[in-house]
């Protein structure tokens, strides 16, 4: 049987007939979203290493802090491609994103000369778990309780 993309093929009822009542969801809910809270937690994580005056990691400027904030803020269905790529090649979702990360460094001399401490004392399930509840808490405060306020105020 070939199987495509279709109500009947899907994993679950929520990308199949409920698709449409759950695609404001996606943006914090899928695995691209995954990706970017994973960005997130690792680049806060980069920010508060150059801000704890370890030995051997220089406080970062604010323009280098910009340059990383900009990585979130600006994380795109492409980026997320870009880090299946890599992880196609590392078969590891939490090292394809500080992979990714490099790689976004690489012509920023102040954090390209830091990129070695991206993860650094980290372990996967510190980054997964911190991702996993933003995602929770921003479905919820984004789409879930709006939409809980909006029933409300038809009952």
């Amino acid at each position: 049987m070939t199987t495509q993309l279709s109500t009947l093929s899907a994993l679950s009822p929520l990308d199949g007939r409920y698709a449409s009542k759950t695609d404001a969801l996606r943006p914090w809910l899928s695995e691209a979203a995954f990706m970017k809270q994973r960005v997130q937690v690792e680049v806060h994580w980069l920010i508060a290493l150059s801000q704890a005056k370890l030995a051997d990691f220089p406080s970062f400027s604010p323009a280098a802090e910009a340059v990383l904030l900009k990585l979130v803020a600006d994380f795109s269905y492409q980026d997320a491609q870009r880090i299946k790529e890599i992880e196609s090649v590392t078969n590891h979702d939490v090292k394809a994103v500080e992979y990714w990360m490099k790689e976004k460094v690489v012509s920023h001399a102040e954090l390209e000369k830091a990129s070695e401490f991206i993860h650094f004392a980290c372990t996967s399930e510190d980054i997964n778990n911190t991702s996993h509840g933003l995602m929770l808490k921003g479905a919820r405060q984004e789409v879930i309780l709006p939409k809980l306020q909006i029933g409300r105020a038809h009952v």
